[in-house]
């Protein structure tokens, strides 16, 4: 399927074909693409971006690095989500998300940014996240239900 990918990309005049792998031997390891011919462009955390060049010139692609940063809810815990569905553990994550803050009821502000709009995924420079008073909630595999409600209720008991 890889070569496959690689030959319409060549056909459609593609300079390079990217990928996305972990830096962990769990999912989508990138080493499994190192071995076909792929190199490291750029890493954010454990997500590796790879890069097979098929011309001299071809420029290597960068991630878009994060930029927006949560607004956060005076006298509440701010919940902030990036979805844009293209991931089914993230998706999960974000159903974890949604159900924890629930439970606090209004002691909990959530908010949902779809990044599948271009303009909100640029404006973000990420695609999906878990954001819990502005500190990220560390993703890669899906964080658990429980570790979601966690976090949140710390930041809630600290409310007073």
């Amino acid at each position: 399927m890889l070569a496959a990918a690689e030959e319409d990309a060549r056909e459609l005049g593609a300079k390079g074909l990217a990928a996305w792998g972990m830096a962990l031997p769990f999912f989508m390891r990138a080493s499994w693409f190192k071995k076909h011919g792929y190199k490291k462009a750029d890493s954010v955390g454990m997500q590796v971006l790879l890069w097979k060049p098929f011309t001299e010139d071809a420029e290597p692609p960068r991630w878009i690095r994060d930029k927006k940063k949560p607004d956060l809810e005076p006298g509440k815990v701010a919940v902030t989500t990036l979805v844009n569905g293209w991931c089914p553990g993230m998706n999960m994550a974000y159903e974890r998300a949604k159900r924890a803050a629930a439970e606090f009821g209004d002691k909990v502000a959530f908010r949902t940014v779809d990044t599948f709009d271009r303009a909100a995924f640029r404006e973000w420079g990420e695609p999906d996240a878990i954001f819990v008073d502005g500190k990220g909630i560390r993703m890669g595999p899906p964080p658990t239900y429980e570790k979601i409600r966690r976090t949140i209720a710390k930041r809630v008991k600290k409310l007073g």
